[in-house]
């Protein structure tokens, strides 16, 4: 079951770009959209997630 629902919409975006500039940096470009940022998303779990949304806050990744 998805959890991507009960995050905020900022916290959404924070975590799609995290993941588009770690998770797949090697990957074409024509692959790094937000559907599929959101599928890898979905299979992290809660827990990390969490611990993704602290890190990419105090690091402010946000202005990548």
């Amino acid at each position: 079951m998805s959890f991507l629902h009960i995050l905020k919409p900022e916290e959404r975006q924070l975590l799609r770009k995290i993941v588009k500039h770690i998770h797949f940096q090697y990957y074409p470009d024509e692959h790094k959209t937000d559907y599929e940022a959101d599928k890898m998303i979905s299979t992290i779990g809660p827990e990390v997630i969490q611990m993704l949304i602290k890190s990419g806050k105090d690091n402010n990744i946000a202005n990548i």
